[in-house]
């Protein structure tokens, strides 16, 4: 339904995870017996979660401790661990910089060349814990370093900006072709990011191994605020989910999504699942382990552009181990921790024992879903400073 905004123009009305709620089902399923698998080409996760290829998040050891928890830390080959051999020296020089000096820093960080030596290096690094390894890049990089990472042993690659597509007009530069890379390439491509029916349809039917949704929702991100783009993420998940089941009506190929970004919560993990989404790509939450190289801080993967830096350097605090962010006990009450254990249980309440199974979810509409009755939790945590 679309709503009149001025003369002749139009406006779709879009939402974000705070304005829906899920609908317990008819039947309810034990928790401890829900598959909350995923698949990505050959390889498949016991939990559908992604952790974000942002250098306060993921590094050689935070990947090999996601891996061993069943999960996939994605590692950013633009980044400070291709550019120093001692990655997290230089990370805890940008986590120690003050606010106002922080991104003028980390642009002057990323200045130094790329070495393509330390790409092969840090995938055979987590090849050699025997777990899976997934790395991501910007197009521009794509065909350069995506054979490298393969040679070395990479299970996922991921091609990822602030909006992907198919058709991309330049006179100045060869547009990267993602049809033709995704064809060359052995291993799963994932490419992100994108938001849109149409723009879903025209990846998939370029060959992707998975598509990551999502324009701008991250806590780091600040492409909404710089560039004004963007949509809600159930709505943005909701559409390209239809396209991914449309595509597999036609071909036969599912093509799983991933919603990155805009998660801070399990409520809102389960609320990207229920919209349709496969998995999820979460920075904050993981930032936030003692794991991650950030020391409790991390930046977007725009935020060292020279010109036009779309992420800030954040502060979101040390708060606990990986393990129990994903698995818990929790230790806090705001649904950061134990995120796996509030997937699980909010599967078993709607009745859904696959993620298949949840993407049928019934959702409705719910803007007071967070406050309704909630007065003395509201005001306690004003009172805290919450």
């Amino acid at each position: 339904m679309a709503f009149f905004i001025g003369r002749d123009r139009e406006a779709r009305r879009a939402y974000g995870f705070d304005e829906i709620a899920l609908v317990p089902g008819d039947v309810t399923v034990n928790p401890d017996e829900v598959d909350t698998s995923l698949q990505i080409g050959e390889l498949k996760l016991e939990i559908p979660f992604l952790a974000s290829a942002m250098d306060g998040v993921v590094d050689v050891p935070f990947a090999i401790a996601m891996g061993k928890l069943g999960g996939l830390g994605v590692l950013n080959l633009d980044g400070i661990n291709t550019r120093y051999e001692r990655p997290r020296e230089i990370v805890a020089q940008i986590a120690g910089a003050d606010p106002e000096e922080s991104t003028k820093l980390v642009q002057e960080l990323y200045r130094k060349p790329i070495r393509e030596d330390l790409i092969a290096s840090r995938v055979e690094e987590i090849k050699a814990a025997k777990l899976p390894c997934a790395v991501s890049t910007i197009p521009q990089n794509a065909a350069k370093y995506g054979p490298i990472a393969e040679e070395a042993g990479c299970d996922v690659f991921v091609v990822q900006s602030t909006v992907t597509t198919v058709r991309h007009k330049a006179t100045k530069y060869a547009p990267f072709e993602i049809g033709k890379f995704c064809k060359k390439m052995k291993i799963p491509v994932i490419v992100g990011n994108a938001v849109t029916y149409s723009v879903a349809i025209e990846l998939m039917e370029a060959g992707i191994g998975g598509l990551l949704v999502g324009v701008g929702p991250g806590a780091a991100c600040t492409s909404r605020g710089v560039l004004g783009i963007g949509v809600p993420q159930v709505t943005a998940t909701v559409d390209c989910a239809a396209a991914r089941d449309f595509h597999f009506k036609r071909t036969g190929t599912h093509v799983p999504i991933i919603t990155d970004g805009g998660m801070s919560t399990g409520g809102d993990v389960c609320k990207a699942i229920a919209c349709g989404s496969d998995g999820v790509m979460v920075g904050s939450a993981f930032a936030r382990s003692k794991e991650a190289p950030g020391l409790g801080y991390h930046w977007g993967m725009a935020t060292p552009h020279a010109n036009l830096p779309r992420g800030t350097r954040i502060h979101v605090g040390i708060t606990g181990t990986l393990e129990e962010i994903l698995y818990g006990p929790s230790r806090l009450d705001d649904g950061s921790q134990n995120l796996v254990g509030a997937l699980r249980t909010c599967m078993g309440t709607v009745g859904a024992s696959t993620i298949r199974e949840m993407q049928s979810t019934e959702i409705v509409i719910a803007p007071s879903i967070k406050t309704e009755g909630k007065i003395f939790q509201r005001t306690q945590r004003i009172g805290m400073g919450k």
